[in-house]
């Protein structure tokens, strides 16, 4: 199948579909699959108000809660989270170099925020806004399809665009877009790939330069 081509959502925010290989799907899935064991394993996030978040997180580098980052998961068994590994920082850096056309060699993510969504699960409207950096978030999805909604900076209504994300697809916002509101509304049961070695639902990846030290 030949990808779509890359669509500019908004100043900053770019889709491309298809941009990971079936082999680097493959090699995330196995990654995400060991970090959701642990040392601090993956969850649905309790906020502060008492919900619960349908889907299911884990992360890497830095430990997200709403709404901070701490080293050590206070919030689930107190360990510190894996470490962030060098070769994820290098495919955000190629996945921003091919979203903006310029080189991404300054570009840091320090942490990941995995989330697994089965059928159900749905993700409202917010904003991405707990990191001291304005560095763009590179997101990766891996499984089943979803609607991923993106909106404006101002509020989480009108106007936004929906955009389908499938099983490789990569979205990258920084710039003008960085605090756009985002969220994913529906996903698709049945559509992904069982070669990523995803039977069902949906992963998506999301990297950040929290700016923290």
């Amino acid at each position: 199948m030949i990808p779509l081509p890359m669509r500019e959502i908004a100043p900053g925010a770019v889709h491309l579909p298809g941009w990971l290989a079936l082999e680097e799907q493959q090699r995330l899935v196995r990654a995400c699959r060991a970090w959701a064991r642990g040392p601090v394993p993956m969850r649905h996030t309790v906020l502060p108000g008492g919900g619960v978040m349908s889907v299911q997180t884990v992360c890497v580098g830095w430990h997200w809660q709403p709404y901070r980052y701490t080293r050590l998961a206070h919030d689930v068994n107190g360990r510190k989270v894996a470490d962030f590994p060098d070769w994820l920082g290098e495919l955000g850096r190629r996945a921003v170099a091919d979203a903006y056309g310029r080189p991404g060699d300054d570009y840091a993510p320090d942490t990941a925020l995995i989330n697994f969504y089965d059928g159900q699960a749905k993700m409202g409207m917010h904003q991405d806004k707990d990191e001291k950096s304005d560095e763009p978030v590179v997101s990766l999805s891996i499984g089943d399809t979803c609607l991923f909604r993106f909106g404006n900076t101002e509020t989480r209504g009108k106007p936004y665009t929906d955009v389908e994300l499938a099983s490789g697809d990569l979205f990258v916002f920084g710039g003008p877009s960085r605090l756009a509101y985002h969220g994913v509304p529906k996903v698709y049961p049945g559509t992904g790939d069982p070669a990523t070695g995803l039977a069902s639902g949906r992963l998506n990846i999301t990297m950040r330069v929290t700016g923290l030290r």
